[in-house]
C-alpha cells in the first residue's frame, strides 16, 4: 500500500487480487487494493479525537454523552452529532476563548460562537444552522435530565443553555425559505430532464452500434455508423490472443478526427450512465435504495383479471420501511436490459458484495443490479458512484447546451421532479406518498414545485365553475340599446388631460374634479397643459393668502399636491417605455364568456 502511494499508476491495484490468491498476501487481507483502504468504522473516542480539543474534561465529558446517544442512533447520525457538538460548536468556543473550562458560555462568547457559526470557512453564508443549534440544544438539556437521576456524574456539568428560544422562533420561517429554493431548483431542472434523458439514451444507443459493427469487422477494417467513417484497431491484448478476439476490449479511430475511441469501455459507461439516470427518473429512487436494489427486487404480480403487474421491492433506507413501486413499461425496460446485460456475460447476475458508505460496514454478498468492476473483482455501485454519474451525464452536455453549466443535477433532484410530475398530473398526493416512501404527506408537499401554468389553469377551471353556478341571464347577448349604451361609456371616459378609467355603469364620484381623481390617466401630450394649471393655481393661492383666504389656501394645496402626484405618475410611465408582462392568454371561450 505504501508503494503504491508512493508510485501512482504503477499496476498495483491490478495485481493485488492475484497476490491474494497466490497466498503472497494473508488471507484477511481485503480483496482488493480500493477495499484495503477503506477505514470503516470509528469509535466515538477517535471521532471526537479528530477535532483535536483542548480541554480534556470537555473531551470526556462529550465522548461520554456521545456514547450513550450511539445507543439509538446509526452510525450516519452518530457522525452528525460528533460534528455538530465538537466541530461546529466546542472547538470554536475554544477558538473563541481558549480558557473556557465549562460549559457556563458568557453573553459575549455565545454571540461570537453564533457569529462564527453563520459564515462558512469560505466566506460564504451557511444554509443549515438549524441542526448545529438543535443538537446543542439537546445537549444541555439532556444533561439537565440527566443530573436529577445521576447527579454525582453529570450534575456538575449543568448550565443555562446558549441556544434561547429566539434562535428557533424562525425555524419555520427558514424551513419555509428551504422548501422556496428546492421548489425553485426543481423548476429550474424541469425544462432540462427530458433533454438529459435523451442525451443519456442517444449516446447508449449510439456508442452500441459502433461497438456492434466493429466486433464484426477485421483488424484494419473500415466501416460506417451514422455517416462517420470508423476503422477497427488492435490492442496489445488483440494482437497476443487473435483466437479470443471476440471477448477481448474492442478499440476504433475515428477516422473523421483521428480519435482511438476503446469502444468497449466507453459502451459500458454509456450504458451505466443511461441505467442510472432512467431508474433515477422513472423509479423516484434515493440513491442508497437504487444501490440496494438486487435481482431479487423484481417481482410479479397477477391480478385477478390474470394481467401480470411488474413490481419493484425497495429495501428499508431512511423511512426504515419497505415499499413496493409497480414498474411502468418504461422502467421495466430499464431493468431487463440490465439484466439482460449481465447474462449475456456471465449468465446470471453476480453475486458481490456492498460497503455502506452511511452505516461504514460491508454487507452481505448479493446480485446487486447496479455493480462495477474494480480491479477485476465485481463491487455494489457506491452512492458517491451514482452521484459522479449523475454529474458526468450532465456536464457531457455543456457543449452544446450552455444552460448546463449553471445548474447541476444531482440524484434527489430527480426524486423531487418525479414528485412533482406524479402530484401535477392528478395522482392523488397520499398515493405520492406511497410510491416515495414517506411517512407524512407534508413531505411529499415540500417535494412537490407548483408551476405557472398548473396555477393558471387550475384558476382558470375554478372560473368556468363559477360561470356555471351563476344565473343564465347574465351571460345573455345584450340588446341594441345596451351595447351602444357600453361603447358611449368608453367615449365619455375622454377627458381634457387623458382618460378616465371609471368602471362601466358607475357614475363620477368626483362630480368631475378630474385632477383629484385617483381615476384619471394622464396623456403624456398634455404635461404642457399640467404646468399651465399649476402656474394658474398658484397664483389662485397667493391671491387666497393676500385676502386671507383659508379655507381656499387649504382646497388649493389639496388640488397642487394630486396635480404635482399626476405629472410625476406620468414622467415615470414616458420614461419606462413599453413591458412586456408575459400574461396568459386565455382560450378563446373563455374570453367570449368574461367579456
Amino acid at each position: 500500500m505504501h508503494y503504491a502511494d508512493a508510485h501512482p499508476g504503477c499496476g498495483i491495484a491490478g495485481a493485488w487480487p492475484l497476490l491474494r490468491d497466490m497466498g503472497v498476501l494473508p488471507a484477511w487481507a481485503p480483496q482488493t487494493l480500493q477495499d484495503a483502504r477503506i477505514r470503516g468504522r470509528q469509535s466515538v473516542d477517535d471521532l471526537v479525537d479528530r477535532h483535536q480539543l483542548r480541554n480534556r474534561e470537555i473531551r470526556d465529558l462529550l465522548v461520554d454523552y456521545i456514547r450513550r446517544r450511539a445507543v439509538e442512533v446509526d452510525y450516519g447520525t452518530l457522525d452528525n452529532l460528533v460534528r455538530n457538538l465538537v466541530r461546529y460548536f466546542w472547538k470554536i468556543v475554544e477558538e473563541i476563548n481558549p480558557a473556557q473550562a465549562d460549559l457556563r458560555l458568557s453573553e459575549e462568547i455565545v454571540q461570537a460562537w453564533k457569529e462564527r457559526l453563520v459564515v462558512r470557512q469560505d466566506g460564504k453564508p451557511r444554509q443549515h444552522i438549524d441542526g448545529p443549534f438543535l443538537a446543542v440544544r439537546a445537549f444541555y438539556l439532556d444533561l439537565q435530565t440527566w443530573s436529577a437521576a445521576e447527579p454525582e456524574r453529570w450534575g456538575r456539568w449543568v448550565a443555562p443553555c446558549p441556544i434561547r428560544d429566539a434562535d428557533l422562533r424562525w425555524f419555520h420561517i427558514r424551513r419555509r425559505r428551504l422548501q422556496e429554493r428546492m421548489a425553485n431548483r426543481t423548476r429550474e431542472r424541469q425544462p432540462l430532464l427530458a433533454t438529459l434523458s435523451e442525451h443519456v439514451t442517444t449516446q447508449w444507443h449510439h456508442l452500441r452500434a459502433v461497438l456492434d459493427a466493429a466486433k464484426q469487422a477485421r483488424l484494419g477494417e473500415q466501416f460506417v455508423i451514422d455517416g462517420v467513417t470508423w476503422q477497427r484497431a488492435a490492442s496489445k491484448v488483440t494482437v497476443r490472443r487473435r483466437e479470443l478476439l471476440n471477448s477481448e476490449p474492442v478499440r476504433a479511430i475515428n477516422r473523421d478526427t483521428g480519435e482511438l475511441v476503446r469502444l468497449t469501455y466507453e459502451e459500458n459507461n454509456a450504458f451505466w450512465q443511461w441505467a442510472v439516470v432512467e431508474t433515477l427518473r422513472l423509479a423516484g429512487l434515493r440513491r442508497e435504495e437504487l444501490v440496494e436494489l438486487t435481482h431479487l427486487s423484481v417481482r410479479q404480480y397477477q391480478r385477478p383479471n390474470g394481467e401480470v403487474v411488474a413490481l419493484l421491492v425497495v429495501s428499508p433506507s431512511k423511512s426504515d420501511r419497505e415499499r413496493v413501486i409497480p414498474m411502468s413499461a418504461e422502467l421495466f425496460h430499464v431493468i431487463a436490459q440490465i439484466v439482460r446485460r449481465y447474462r449475456e456475460e456471465h449468465g446470471t447476475v453476480p453475486v458481490c458484495p456492498r460497503y455502506d458508505q452511511s452505516e461504514r460496514t460491508w454487507c452481505e454478498p448479493l446480485p446487486y443490479l447496479f455493480q462495477r468492476v474494480q480491479s477485476g473483482t465485481p463491487r455494489a455501485l457506491s452512492t458517491s458512484g451514482v452521484r459522479q454519474i449523475v454529474l458526468n451525464a450532465a456536464k457531457a452536455l455543456i457543449p452544446t447546451h450552455p444552460e448546463f453549466a449553471e445548474i447541476r443535477f444531482a440524484p434527489h433532484d430527480f426524486r423531487r421532479l418525479f414528485a412533482t410530475d406524479l402530484v401535477n398530473n392528478g395522482l392523488p398526493i397520499h398515493i405520492g406518498a406511497a410510491l416515495l416512501g414517506h411517512l407524512d404527506v407534508q413531505t411529499t408537499r415540500g417535494y412537490v414545485a407548483v408551476f405557472d401554468e398548473d396555477v393558471i389553469a387550475h384558476y382558470t377551471e375554478f372560473l368556468d365553475r363559477r360561470r356555471a353556478i351563476r344565473p343564465p341571464t347574465e351571460y345573455r347577448k345584450p340588446t341594441g340599446e345596451e351595447w351602444s349604451d357600453f361603447q358611449e361609456h368608453f367615449d365619455k371616459r375622454k377627458v381634457e388631460l387623458g382618460s378616465c378609467g371609471r368602471p362601466y355603469g358607475t357614475p363620477c364620484a368626483h362630480e368631475h374634479a378630474c385632477i383629484r381623481c385617483p381615476m384619471l390617466s394622464i396623456n403624456p401630450k398634455m404635461l404642457a397643459r399640467l404646468d399651465e394649471l399649476e402656474a394658474d393655481l398658484l397664483a389662485r393661492r397667493q391671491r387666497a393668502i393676500d385676502e386671507g383666504w383659508r379655507g381656499e389656501v387649504e382646497g388649493l394645496d389639496l388640488t397642487l399636491r394630486f396635480l404635482r402626484s399626476k405629472r410625476t405618475q406620468a414622467h415615470r410611465t414616458t420614461t419606462m417605455g413599453r413591458v412586456d408582462l408575459g400574461m396568459p392568454t386565455l382560450p378563446r371561450q373563455h374570453a367570449r364568456a368574461g367579456g
